[in-house]
């Protein structure tokens, strides 16, 4: 596999082909989202959340890219699959907290695998080229979106190589920042159960229970909260 195929691959669960490809199903979830912004305005509005991902949530830069047609965007990494909802779910927190004053019709929020475009670098249309570009050059491109010239896939990898995707405990403090945290389904919560066993084995066997769940990638997000929540309840009535 070549270089920038590889780096797809790590971020962005992309295959091989992903370069000149459509992106693959996401029977396991995605992990890639993409934040796209239209002109007027481009990098000067685009900048916030890219800055503010970092500043404020903690969370890795995204990638930054041209589309090629009329867009730049904003190609977040995760480190494990998450479902298109929580994908959604992030995007839109995003949105309203760095983007609030921009018109919808501007924004572009792409969390499912069968709308996301494909990966740069891709010729568009003759002499026009979607690619991913350095944070310093980004305004060179809020009117033309794009690069005139193939961008070499050394210099594309190479962009990617410094990246880090964003881990699932990251992610799920960023969606909790946000204020978009899905809601727990009534069969779900854990506040619904009969009350934690007040024996001393009782007691311990509960504990390891909340901890297994909040401490478990594959489990709900939300419901992995509700665990610490029964958690912290538990140790307050020891």
């Amino acid at each position: 596999m070549k270089p920038l195929q590889l780096e797809l691959d790590r971020l962005y669960g992309l295959g091989a082909s992903a370069a000149h490809d459509a992106a693959p199903a996401a029977a396991q979830g995605v992990r890639v989202l993409v934040l796209e912004l239209r002109p007027p305005g481009g990098w000067a509005e685009l900048s916030s959340v890219w800055t503010g991902v970092q500043s404020d949530l903690g969370l890795p830069p995204p990638a930054i890219a041209v589309s090629g047609v009329d867009a730049l965007q904003l190609w977040f990494s995760l480190a494990s699959p998450t479902m298109p909802s929580a994908g959604e779910l992030f995007l839109q927190g995003l949105r309203a907290r760095y983007l609030p004053q921009t018109a919808a019709t501007r924004v572009r929020l792409i969390a499912d695998a069968a709308q996301l475009p494909s990966a740069p670098p891709l010729e568009t249309s003759p002499d026009r080229w979607s690619a991913f570009v350095a944070p310093d050059l980004a305004s060179v491109f809020a009117d033309t979106p794009w690069l005139d010239l193939p961008p070499t896939c050394e210099g594309q990898a190479s962009l990617l190589r410094a990246l880090e995707p964003i881990r699932q405990v990251a992610f799920e403090a960023a969606l909790s920042q946000l204020g978009v945290m899905e809601e727990v389904p009534t069969d779900l919560k854990l506040s619904g159960l009969p009350d934690m066993p007040t024996s001393e084995q009782g007691g311990a066997d509960a504990e390891r229970f909340l901890r297994a769940v909040m401490n478990d990638e594959s489990v709900p997000m939300a419901l992995r909260i509700e665990a610490a929540k029964g958690l912290l309840g538990h140790a307050k009535r020891g």
